[in-house]
């Protein structure tokens, strides 16, 4: 018995229905990625400003939050997004958690 390939390959490659299919599954998976870690930024930078215990606490938060915001920009941009100004204004996200990443 022989396999043959599925009717959506062709000899050049895929169709291009098959294409558009892969690649609106790409862009929602990019969405829905994007989605996820903006959530995961609103959380720990709300746990940064609710914090008002000591300084070893905060530096954790603040960690934290930077490590998100900087999650947050990677997935951006891989999105095509490639300015981040407005969110930074959007989020009001902390001078003190961007010097982490590096931006003055």
């Amino acid at each position: 018995m022989s396999l043959r390939p599925p009717q959506t390959f062709t000899a050049g490659g895929m169709s291009n229905s098959a294409l558009d299919v892969l690649e609106y599954e790409f862009l929602a998976e990019k969405a829905s990625a994007l989605g996820q870690t903006g959530q995961r930024v609103v959380k720990c930078l709300d746990a940064l400003k609710a914090h008002s215990g000591s300084e070893e606490e905060r530096a954790v938060l603040r960690k934290a939050a930077a490590d998100a915001v900087y999650g947050y920009f990677i997935q951006r941009e891989l999105c095509g997004f490639r300015r981040h100004e407005d969110v930074i204004r959007e989020y009001a996200i902390p001078g003190e958690v961007l010097a982490r990443l590096g931006a003055k």
